[in-house]
């Protein structure tokens, strides 16, 4: 089946991910990039991809309804993967209309040009709708997430993606609209940009800068490869039961103390430092507002229904990781300038 894909937030983190997986295993699909290139989206994430084919980027706003029909109408859109989001937690503390503004109203905007365009004709449709854990709340210290579990958003994040996911199943049950959600864990991986914990502790060790740490940094996340994220899309778009959600998690919980003390001697030991140099770098702060204890996902649907696992264990996941950061300094660095420095400043001063 050929299908005219519309990929969202194709240039940022997980999407570009995304995107090189569906371009390079799919030449049949032609898949249309939509990201609106914000600090988070970049375009050297995909420079591999820029004279394929099947690949054409479009510049715009997820909430722009005469950008969509558009593209709905031009490129005769058959699918979506949706993914173009705002995503960092203290970012949506400072600002939490642009959360609801992106992540609430670009996600409606999305369906009702779906279901417009695709005017009840649903069949060979999809709209495949991205999300996070953090929908579910907090967990203490035993437990994990399932499909089933209630909805308990803490932060303005979690909240506008916890609406998000509601508005899909709401298209879903009255319109008919054919959908799927999945939620996920923490991603780690290439291409990250470095507000996030991982490439931020990356970088600031290269450089000898602190290392800020939330409370006492016993906090817990579920960690997953960001290509076995991918990989996990990809068997939910292609085989996933519509009306479904699926739930993709690492099964590898980290402390985030625990977690930072594993880079410390990784990026000490690819830099040829003696192991634990860094420890020195580690600096308590205030603990981020309504701060959840412990996310972790239980993915046994995923992996009885669709035959999904995670490939990698997580040293070996760091390992690559802390390695792509040090072998692509231009690309940190670009990204770490300009209107990044002032907000650092802001959030970790």
């Amino acid at each position: 089946m050929n299908h005219n894909v519309l990929i969202t937030g194709g240039a940022g983190f997980i999407g570009s991910h995304v995107v090189r997986l569906f371009v390079t295993n799919y030449p049949e699909y032609h898949i249309y990039n939509l990201d609106i290139l914000s600090y988070a989206g970049n375009l050297d994430n995909l420079t591999d991809l820029k004279n394929n084919e099947n690949y054409t980027f479009i510049k715009g706003d997820i909430c722009d309804n005469e950008l969509i029909k558009n593209i709905f109408k031009k490129y005769k859109i058959s699918r979506v993967i949706h993914l173009a989001a705002e995503s960092h937690v203290d970012r949506s503390i400072t600002d939490p209309l642009s959360f609801a503004t992106t992540n609430v109203m670009g996600t409606l905007n999305l369906l009702q040009v779906a279901k417009e365009s695709w005017q009840a004709n649903y069949i060979n449709k999809l709209f495949y709708h991205i999300s996070t854990d953090e929908v579910y709340g907090s967990l203490g210290h035993d437990g994990l997430f399932s499909e089933n579990s209630k909805y308990d958003p803490h932060s303005p994040y979690a909240a506008s993606k916890a609406s998000s996911d509601h508005f899909v199943r709401a298209f879903a049950d009255t319109y008919g609209m054919p959908t799927v959600i999945s939620n996920c864990s923490n991603n780690y991986g290439s291409y990250q940009f470095p507000e996030k914990l991982i490439p931020l502790f990356i970088n600031n060790i290269v450089n000898n800068k602190p290392l800020p740490v939330y409370g006492k940094g016993e906090n817990v996340r579920d960690w997953l490869f960001v290509n076995d994220h991918a990989r996990a899309i990809d068997v939910i778009f292609h085989d996933g039961k519509l009306g479904d959600t699926y739930n993709i998690g690492g099964f590898n919980e980290w402390k985030n103390i625990d977690l930072i003390k594993v880079m410390i001697k990784t990026v000490d030991r690819l830099l040829g430092r003696e192991e634990g140099t860094s420890d020195k770098l580690i600096t308590y702060v205030t603990d981020r507002a309504g701060h959840d204890f412990r996310y972790a996902i239980d993915s046994t649907k995923l992996k009885d229904d669709l035959g999904w696992e995670p490939s990698l264990q997580f040293e070996e996941g760091i390992e690559k990781t802390v390695t792509w950061y040090l072998e692509n300094t231009v690309w940190l660095k670009q990204v770490t300038s300009g209107k990044y420095q002032e907000y650092y400043q802001k959030m970790y001063n």
